[in-house]
């Protein structure tokens, strides 16, 4: 950004950025595969009500206007989030306009563009957008408040709140900070008697009752969840990680900014900027404390986001004390990360780039393989009886396979992960959460790459005391295996027998991205329960090259990995050995995998490793 020094220029520069980057997630937001949390609030806007297990229902309402409005895509139920995305950078103006100028409202509004994880909200349709919203709705009637409070301000607070409360638990933090911000201040607590806020005080706590009614007729089981089940309220060192996660995305420069800005601000003469201040300060720090205590399995470096852009309108006083290369580092830097952000997306949309990450830990397995997966399903179904219904292992399948397949009712069963996410009571309560038990043909769709390498043989073994024997599946491998899916044809009725699980197996050697010449040897070891494995084929690139040999016991393997569980009776005999030829393949990456031959005629293609070949 030009260090024109003028609100004119400064505003040419926001419209013309905010008409970029709307355009850019735009055009993201029709080809991005739907992430599992957006399929399954579109699962809940399919089932109107006023909360649900996991989340207060605005969400959900939300993605069903959408899909309603705009169509039954991506971009249909995105389109109510994209369009508040659009909006939160000019309320950023607005209230940066009102407590430090004009020229400071249009750079802090750039400063939300730029900041990763605002400007690229709306992309996807998640409550954290909602929550934004009334987020800014709240901060600058608290501003206005501190001013003179009269039926807008009142309004104003009052509709923040009630879309905060209608949004998300974690709203309940940004009231908090926001409640004790005005008590530290003079204006705060005159503000705070007068009757018109009280008013909308109330109006805002009516907004929760939905979800309180909820958890009451249900066993307190969303609170439990979000304040109980997923919290491990013992102090972890890995607070510190996660403190460093929540903070990288704001990028060093701008994090620096918005940490003098929060201790300026809070020695400044102005009751609005000590108001900001106290909150951006608060809910940031709040949240970063809490990292120590609470959930540290899922994701969770947005939730400080309300806290930063809180500081956003004091920042711009900071960088002009700065010298201007250290001002416009500042805005690259901040733009860089942006990028990154939205680069991850279109990595995530484009199916070749995203297959090369598959040996990468960035790869995006939640944005991955749903409309190939749907693909199957239907070729399936059109091959088997009439009247043949889908059963899904877990909630993501069976929300994702309902928005591509226009179903929202299929089947789920008991899986640990519908538990972790809070979703279990919820499938219940729709009459979704089936027990195995069935009198049709059932089409069974699971995924393995959400269950622990070394877990996943008695996960096929408790799917055995689900349904019944298993039928040998189609594999369906995406990006090299690392989406996997297993289809089995299960029949009318439950039959008795043993249980003859997947295949498991794994290559020793070479190890994935190792470097190996034309001629090298392959170490592995594959298990199937009680079939066992017929035979085992090296692949590289999807093509056979060699075939392995048995090459004796792997104690190891059935003693302490599979935890003495697998019934192959070959064991502990489950080591294999072939030697592979690939004189005529072209140097560079290629992808080493088995195909396991059961003893029951199964054919499995396990997942894909990058090797060097030099």
């Amino acid at each position: 950004m030009r260090d024109t020094g003028g609100a004119d220029a400064a505003r040419r520069w926001f419209i013309a950025t905010w008409g970029l980057v709307c355009a850019l997630k735009l055009v993201l937001a029709v080809h991005l595969p739907l992430f599992v949390d957006e399929a399954f609030y579109w699962q809940e806007g399919q089932h109107p009500a006023w909360a649900y297990s996991d989340l207060p229902a605005l969400t959900a309402w939300l993605a069903r206007l959408g899909v309603e409005v705009f169509g039954p895509h991506a971009l249909g139920l995105r389109m109510p989030f994209l369009l508040i995305g659009a909006a939160l950078p000019w309320l950023v103006v607005r209230l940066a306009t009102r407590v430090s100028g004009a020229r400071a409202g249009w750079q802090a509004g750039m400063l939300a563009l730029l900041l990763p994880l605002a400007g690229s909200l709306g992309l996807l349709a998640l409550p954290d957008v909602p929550l934004l919203l009334a987020s800014l709705l709240c901060l600058d009637a608290g501003v206005r408040l501190l001013e003179r409070v009269d039926a807008w301000a009142a309004g104003e607070l009052a509709l923040g709140l009630v879309l905060g409360g209608l949004t998300h638990y974690r709203f309940a933090a940004v009231i908090a900070v926001g409640f004790l911000a005005l008590l530290a201040l003079p204006a705060g607590r005159r503000a705070l008697r007068h009757p018109a806020q009280w008013l909308a005080v109330v109006a805002g706590a009516l907004a929760w009752l939905p979800l309180l009614l909820w958890n009451l007729h249900h066993a307190e089981a969303g609170l439990r969840f979000q304040l109980l089940d997923r919290h491990p309220w013992q102090f972890g060192s890995d607070g510190l990680l996660l403190g460093f996660l929540q903070l990288l995305p704001v990028t060093p420069l701008l994090l620096a900014a918005l940490a003098l800005a929060g201790v300026r601000g809070l020695r400044d003469a102005r009751p609005a900027s000590r108001y900001l201040a106290l909150c951006g300060l608060g809910i940031v720090a709040g949240f970063l404390l809490l990292g120590f205590f609470a959930d540290r399995e899922r994701v969770s470096f947005h939730w400080p986001l309300p806290g930063f852009v809180a500081l956003l309108p004091l920042v711009p006083a900071v960088l002009d004390s700065w010298p201007r290369g250290w001002r416009i580092a500042t805005y690259a830097t901040t733009a860089l990360g942006l990028a990154v952000v939205l680069g991850f997306s279109v990595l995530a949309a484009v199916p070749v780039w995203r297959q090369q990450t598959a040996g990468h830990r960035l790869y995006p397995s939640n944005f991955a393989g749903w409309e190939p997966l749907a693909d199957a399903v239907r070729a399936e179904r059109a091959r088997l009886p009439s009247g043949t219904r889908l059963l899904a292992g877990d909630f993501k399948i069976g929300a994702e396979l309902g928005f591509l397949l226009g179903t929202p009712d299929i089947a789920v069963l008991d899986h640990l992960l519908n538990h972790q996410h809070g979703r279990a009571p919820q499938l219940a309560l729709w009459g979704l959460q089936h027990d195995g038990v069935r009198t049709a043909p059932m089409l069974l769709v699971v995924g393995d790459g959400d269950v622990r390498f070394s877990e996943r043989l008695a996960y096929y073994q408790r799917l055995c005391a689900q349904v019944g024997p298993l039928p040998p599946p189609r594999v369906l491998n995406i990006d090299h295996g690392r989406q996997r899916f297993l289809l089995f044809a299960l029949p009318a009725k439950r039959v008795a027998g043993p249980c003859v699980t997947p295949a498991l197996s794994h290559i020793d050697m070479p190890t994935a991205g190792a470097r190996v010449g034309r001629r090298f040897t392959v170490s592995a070891w594959a298990v199937k329960d009680v079939v066992g494995v017929r035979a085992v084929h090296v692949l590289l690139d999807g093509r056979s090259v060699a075939t392995a040999r048995r090459a004796g016991p792997n104690p190891w393997v059935v003693g302490m990995f599979l935890r003495g569980r697998s019934r192959d009776p070959a064991g502990p005999d489950v080591q294999f050995e072939g030697t592979v030829d690939a004189a005529a393949l072209p140097p560079g990456r290629h992808w080493l995998g088995l195909r396991i031959i059961g003893g029951d005629g199964a054919v499995e293609d396990g997942p894909q490793q990058p090797i060097e070949m030099r």
